[in-house]
């Protein structure tokens, strides 16, 4: 699942928070944990299949979780338990099947990987379900739809509702979750930094005294400069952020379960099955991607488990959360506690077109929903930024920033949207 990871570090920073785990595996040792983890859902769309290597633990001295990817593994697919398809760390910890790879419905699927030292962790075998089409979907705003801890106290968001036809004579398990395009202004913070198109040279004068000028190479980044030289006073400390050069669209994920099982509804139509909160941060339109998977049983009633304890309400009679165990395991240690799933799972995506046009109230803009504080330009003459960078080329700071593509960001118009 995209995003899993987050989920798994909710559920372990609340174990560690709660010093103990309701878990044989006993995942805690003297106030410390360490564990793998590893999440990773093949689909049968034609996107980024990733699987992500990590190892959660516990500061020392704090308690408080933490994570350190696991770079330079050997991370392999197995295909009807003959093909092998072998994917390549394009971040640390993230490792990236070929383009031209998907999962395909009917197929199994079982994940290995070595890690640098030797050990040798795989997964059960998953075999990929089929996933119906979604035939509806709604939108409704509610002003009140979120807790009112998330954002910075504002509580509106539209809820997402949608209809699909249970297939009949079968079980079948799914779970669903999206992705959002936001339209974006602002692509670049600088922290202790000013942005620049060229690169910057630290030169000196005559007398020994440090200034900076611009080069020749295009770089589009932040400047840092130096550590502050012996006998000179500190900077201060300070934040510019900078608006886009073109267009940009912010990609945002959902971060919490939905699971459901047919158990009382099998072959029915599933009808207004709310799938989605999309926050209200700014006025202008945006496309949500929703997405149905079809589960394996096992993955259905692994996530559900995780449901039940990240979503939980904490009250007195809750069991304190465990770190859950998947399908995952050390071949040579089946003992140790692999934190984490691996399935394979079709999916249905219905992309909607949410205009806000019945929207109440006043958003907080999406710089501040995502970053928390009014977005701080850097300075136009006639007053000065904190670094004075001499340009030798025909443009003048500040600058606009480019629109570097990451998972959180594009400058390519997404599929459905309207100009």
């Amino acid at each position: 699942m995209r995003h899993f990871w987050l989920l798994v570090m909710v559920c372990l920073g609340t174990c560690l928070s709660q010093l103990s785990c309701v878990n044989p595996a006993d995942l805690l040792l003297r106030g410390t944990l360490d564990v793998v983890v590893i999440d990773g859902t093949l689909t049968n769309l034609a996107e980024s299949q990733v699987i992500q290597l990590n190892r959660s633990k516990a500061d020392p001295l704090t308690g408080l979780p933490g994570s350190v990817p696991l770079t330079k593994a050997i991370v392999e697919v197995v295909v009807d338990s003959s093909e092998v398809v072998t994917a390549h760390e394009t971040l640390d910890g993230r490792y990236q099947l070929p383009s031209d790879f998907k999962g395909q419905i009917g197929h199994a699927y079982q994940l290995r990987v070595t890690l640098p030292g030797g050990t040798h962790y795989e997964s059960t075998q998953q075999v990929m379900p089929a996933a119906p089409p979604i035939t509806t979907v709604k939108a409704q705003f509610n002003p009140t739809s979120l807790p009112s801890s998330q954002i910075g106290g504002y509580t509106a968001a539209h809820e997402l509702s949608i209809d699909t036809q249970d297939p009949l004579s079968q079980a079948n398990f799914y779970r669903w979750d999206w992705k959002l395009w936001e339209k974006q202004e602002w692509c670049r913070t600088c922290v202790q930094g000013q942005y620049s198109i060229n690169n910057v040279q630290t030169l000196f004068s005559a007398n020994g005294l440090p200034y900076y000028q611009t080069g020749d190479s295009l770089v589009e980044d932040c400047f840092y400069p130096p550590p502050v030289i012996q006998g000179y006073t500190p900077i201060p400390y300070f934040v510019y952020d900078y608006t886009c050069r073109t267009q940009c669209w912010a990609i945002l994920y959902s971060h919490q379960l939905n699971v459901f099982a047919d158990t009382y509804s099998n072959g029915g139509m599933i009808s207004n099955r709310q799938v989605a909160q999309i926050p209200f941060y700014q006025h202008t339109p945006c496309l949500v991607e929703i997405r149905q998977s079809a589960l394996t049983p096992v993955a259905y009633r692994f996530y559900k488990q995780f449901q039940e304890q990240t979503q939980s309400n904490g009250g007195v009679a809750d069991s304190p959360p465990s770190a859950i165990v998947g399908n995952i395991q050390n071949v040579a240690n089946p003992q140790e506690s692999v934190v984490g799933f691996f399935t394979a799972s079709a999916v249905s995506t219905n992309r909607y077109w949410l205009d806000r046009k019945d929207t109440q109230g006043i958003p907080p803009g999406l710089f501040v929903a995502l970053n928390g504080r009014e977005p701080i330009p850097e300075p136009s003459f006639p007053s000065a930024p904190v670094i004075t960078i001499i340009t030798t080329i025909a443009n003048k700071p500040p600058y606009t920033a480019v629109c570097s593509p990451t998972d959180s960001r594009t400058p390519v118009k997404p599929v459905g949207w309207r100009d």
